[in-house]
């Protein structure tokens, strides 16, 4: 299904992680390579840059990390990179440029796009999330489904079968989940789409759209002056 496809979802230039979607159709299909291509990634990286710290762990100089933050790798903190007080990076994880990390976050097998934003008490895992992407404040992914069966995601069209036990959420560029939502397993929410508050969402969300609550979902209005 097109809506769901990298090149619908994602600015490409807007990562550093760019590579490793050649010759992917769907971005799911990238969650099982983002440690190796981390640590292959990282051994590129300028030193003038960016300063290896542990094993496997790139942080831009440029960047922020608070001295509370835990950091395990595989890991790159992009240029200008914030990484607040508490913020636990479990592994497998690329914060791009700009992007912050909030306060008791929770970070693993993730891409972050350049100014994601995942400020406060998130947790995010299994999941690619866009440029300008930004979840509330308690906003998680959830990435195993209750009976641990393999990740389907629902669209119009039918069952797209991902062959995965662990997805949490592909969210487009500029995608605005609101305070407290759960994203449930095998949702993709196109660019530019907005999550209420409080919501409950799962499988395909249409780009420029606004999610209410399950069965509305209506589309943007364009604002006039």
């Amino acid at each position: 299904m097109k809506g769901l496809t990298v090149k619908e979802l994602y600015t490409l230039d807007e990562t550093i992680a760019k590579d490793i979607f050649d010759g992917v159709t769907y971005p799911w299909e990238v969650l099982p390579k983002i440690g190796s291509f981390i640590m292959e990634l990282g051994k590129t990286l300028s030193e003038d840059e960016y300063e290896k710290r542990g094993e496997n762990i790139w942080i831009a100089k440029s960047a922020s990390v608070a001295p509370t933050a835990y950091i395990n790798g595989p890991a790159i903190i992009g240029k200008n990179a914030e990484v607040r007080h508490c913020a636990f990076i479990r592994g497998n994880a690329i914060v791009g440029e700009g992007a912050v990390v909030g306060n008791s976050t929770e970070l693993k097998n993730v891409i972050l796009f350049n100014k994601v934003q995942v400020p406060h008490y998130n947790y995010v895992g299994d999941s690619v999330l866009g440029f300008k992407s930004h979840m509330g404040a308690g906003s998680i992914t959830s990435n195993v489904k209750s009976d641990k069966k393999l990740v389907v995601v629902k669209t119009p069209e039918g069952m797209l079968e991902t062959g995965m036990k662990k997805f949490g959420a592909m969210l487009g560029d500029e995608v605005e989940v609101g305070c407290g939502s759960v994203l449930n397993p095998g949702t993709v929410v196109g660019s530019h789409s907005n999550i209420y508050p409080l919501s409950s969402v799962r499988g395909y969300i249409p780009g420029g759209s606004i999610y209410k609550k399950q069965g509305e979902v209506v589309e943007k209005r364009e604002e006039t002056v």
